[in-house]
């Protein structure tokens, strides 16, 4: 009888030069065409630049079987991400593919800039992660356990406020003398069990559209072009159409294969190479590629949104920021707006066009990194250029233009594509069904009386305003009375107002009788004067910026 297998992917992240690229070597018995720094800069460098995969597989107990629904053996795929602090779009990309981490930690060094971030991202993108103290043949080996210890309750401690506070942590030394091929790694086995105890059997659905998130692509003379990848949903099958939405190309199937066996299908969760006819591989780098009609490119979208505490920088509205979505990372600007109801708005699997939203000026809250936290805040993102994107995808907007050696976290918010716009003119298509309120506030002075119904009031208007606009608007006094704008007078921005209540008769006394002051006796110390006060509210994204109250 056939065996069966599940894939697990797991991300190996963390700073550069932690010794991640070791650990998976040292870890895999089998090496995909995309692993262990095959880049020459890589090599040169030794320094992961690129994405790596490679896996192994560990058969399961009975006990096991029993919980993992009957597979015989689990394939860990690791997904080996640079640690360069450059390179960190990279490092999003292949971290929306994993369903566990390995965060990676020199205990010599401990946490450092990149290890920051990529917990970050990992608490963004995954649901587990265990922490390995890497490089443990470098403490003495006196002080090996109480280095262990020492490092392992900073880390803890560094956990407490994220959802990996109950994160699992093991000491390592993947690569022990060095480069030495014959010096035997430490803690390999430990490590492999304790990844056992906290595999999950990961939701996988053939069902639907065929979504394969592509990071290499070549050619290979004589059989075609290989796309190496992982499959995010449905199933696929040799001989099966494949489009290319950012091209609108599509290919057949010629082969596929899983770490260089040869498979008749792959379905989600799958990490394989698949190769089509045909294609000039310099026309993808990475990016998606699914079943024909299933994803289109968009140019803006409607966005659930969270501040990352840990930025410290400014995120005000219309700034622009590098948004990550899968593979691509582009330009964009973000608008930012709220729930008017609070807890009681729209679900974050949706958007409710009918609801209105309050205007921000900038996302001053602190928001949990955690995803299914409740979602208040949203925005609207708009792409320098049309990219790709699956429906409800995860973005992250960053900084990358920061100073990389300075120590400070470029992440700066997260969130979920709610809805997505293809139209280049959704500006006037779409987004005037987005009800976005900016309350608006304007304060005159009242001048004086002409009795105690009508006023006339000052400084609420400059006097090019096109006082019509107005007329009807309700004001209120700062002495309590509320009244209707009836328009304007003269030609100095001037308005006249009716009052439903009268004024009182100390009020109405100090203003009929006001005289006709010279230039200079008009500036005077309005302290104690009446206010009027007008507040109305604006769509922002109403093309005919109606105003109403």
């Amino acid at each position: 009888m056939e065996s069966r297998q599940f894939n697990f992917n797991v991300g190996v992240l963390g700073h550069v030069d932690s010794g991640k690229t070791s650990l998976s070597r040292a870890l895999s018995s089998v090496a995909s065409t995309a692993c262990f720094d095959k880049n020459p800069q890589s090599k040169e460098r030794g320094i992961t630049l690129d994405l790596g995969f490679s896996s192994f597989t560990v058969p399961l107990d009975d006990e096991s079987k029993e919980r993992f629904g009957g597979h015989d053996r689990v394939q860990y795929t690791l997904v080996d991400c640079p640690g360069h602090a450059s390179l960190i779009r990279t490092i999003i990309g292949g971290a929306q593919i994993i369903d566990m981490m390995l965060l990676v930690v020199d205990i010599v060094k401990g946490m450092q800039t990149q290890t920051a971030e990529c917990l970050v991202i990992g608490e963004i993108l995954c649901r587990k992660m265990i922490v390995v103290l890497n490089k443990m043949d470098l403490l003495p080996p006196e002080k090996r356990s109480s280095g262990f210890e020492k490092m392992k309750k900073r880390m803890l401690k560094t956990l407490e406020t994220t959802r990996f506070r109950d994160s699992p942590v093991i000491g390592v030394s993947a690569c022990p003398g060095g480069k030495d091929d014959d010096v035997v790694p430490e803690g390999l086995n430990d490590l492999i069990s304790l990844l056992g105890q906290h595999t999950y059997l990961p939701q996988r659905c053939a069902s639907g559209s065929f979504i394969f998130s592509v990071d290499h692509c070549f050619a290979i003379r004589g059989q075609g072009t290989v796309l190496t990848g992982t499959v995010i949903a449905g199933k696929a099958t040799v001989g099966d159409t494949l489009e290319f939405p950012a091209m609108k190309v599509s290919k057949k199937i010629k082969s596929i294969q899983m770490f260089k066996k040869p498979v008749d299908s792959v379905q989600q969760g799958d990490r394989a190479g698949v190769c089509v006819t045909q294609f000039d591989p310099k026309l993808l780098e990475r990016g998606f590629v699914c079943t024909p009609g299933s994803l289109s490119t968009v140019v803006a979208a409607l966005v659930s949104i969270h501040k990352i505490p840990y930025f410290k920088g400014n995120i005000t509205n219309k700034s622009k920021f590098h948004i990550t979505l899968g593979h691509e990372t582009v330009m964009g600007r973000a608008s930012f707006f709220k729930c008017s109801k609070g807890k009681d708005g729209p679900e974050l699997k949706s958007f409710n066009f009918s609801q209105e939203y309050d205007f921000l000026d900038d996302l001053a809250e602190i928001c949990d990194t955690a995803p299914e936290q409740s979602v208040d805040n949203f925005a609207l993102l708009e792409f320098d250029r049309p990219v790709v994107c699956l429906p409800s995808a995860i973005f992250i907007g960053s900084k990358l233009d920061s100073d990389v050696d300075a120590n400070i976290c470029r992440l700066a918010f997260h969130g979920n594509i709610l809805e997505s716009f293809g139209d280049a003119d959704y500006q006037t298509t779409v987004l005037p069904k987005v009800k976005v309120v900016k309350i608006k506030r304007r304060e005159g002075l009242m001048e004086r009386a002409t009795d105690k119904y009508t006023v006339i009031a000052k400084n609420l208007f400059k006097k090019e305003t096109d006082i019509t606009l107005f007329t009807g608007m309700q004001v209120e006094l700062s002495s309590g009375q509320r009244g209707t704008i009836q328009g304007s007078f003269g030609k100095s921005g001037k308005v006249k107002i009716s009052l439903s209540e009268g004024l009182s008769d100390e009020a109405y006394e100090k203003y009929s009788h006001t005289k006709k002051k010279s230039t200079e006796d008009s500036v005077v110390d309005t302290t104690g004067s009446i206010k009027v006060i007008l507040k109305f509210k604006r769509y922002v994204y109403d093309p005919l910026k109606a105003m109403k109250q």
